[in-house]
């Protein structure tokens, strides 16, 4: 007869694995992938890294759930910012505006998140990940160009384009970890939602 967990021990098991994550996006924060061993967030979680094991069968399986973690806090906070916004193109700019802001003020974990070298199977997340961003760009770009705000074109070649141009943008910053992540902030956003308006189409203010 194949062993059942009692509800006590499963929640019990359920709140070790909570705090493993928990632990391990603080070390994703700190040392990106490559200080996120299995033994070191064990350690950070207080527990022997044996029981890890018993959550997560190697390293690969952990990071993908830890990058579907974090990844999902990030989209969620663009979906928040966009839905404070009443125009279309502004919509779109306030996604690259939350998330570039929000990179540059967690340099670490999202360079970690967007270009650090990881396992195989986060680069698929990421992949996922991208088309997140981009599926919430490619409707508000629909949208505006539906409202007469943008002139036609093919939302999600668009928003596809805007998707990689931000990372690549972000990239150099992110890597050089920013001693003044307000400064960075400053100086970057700005700049990535004027590129942003004006790959659209649309008009910037610095237009005027």
């Amino acid at each position: 007869m194949a062993y059942r967990r009692t509800p006590a021990v499963q929640a019990r098991m359920d709140a070790q694995r909570e705090a493993v994550l928990q632990s391990a996006v603080g070390l994703l924060a700190e040392r990106g992938y490559g200080g996120c061993t299995m033994a070191a967030v064990a350690d950070r979680a207080g527990i022997a890294t044996g029981s890890l094991y018993q959550h997560f069968a190697n390293k690969a399986e952990l990071s993908v759930e830890l990058f579907r973690r974090v990844v999902t806090r990030e989209i969620a906070a663009v979906n928040a910012a966009v839905a404070r916004r009443d125009a279309p193109q502004q919509r779109v700019a306030a996604v690259v505006e939350t998330f570039a802001a929000r990179a540059l003020r967690a340099p670490r974990l999202a360079y970690a998140l967007l270009v650090e070298p990881a396992d195989a199977v986060v680069d698929g997340e990421r992949l996922v990940f991208r088309r997140a961003f981009r599926d919430v760009i490619a409707t508000e770009i629909a949208a505006a160009v539906a409202a007469g705000e943008l002139p036609e074109q093919d939302p999600v070649l668009t928003a596809a384009a805007l998707v990689g141009a931000v990372g690549e943008a972000l990239a150099g910053p992110l890597a050089a970890e920013p001693s003044d992540p307000g400064r960075a902030t400053a100086q970057v956003v700005p700049a990535l939602v004027s590129f942003t308006l004006r790959a659209l189409g649309g008009r910037d203010d610095s237009d005027a």
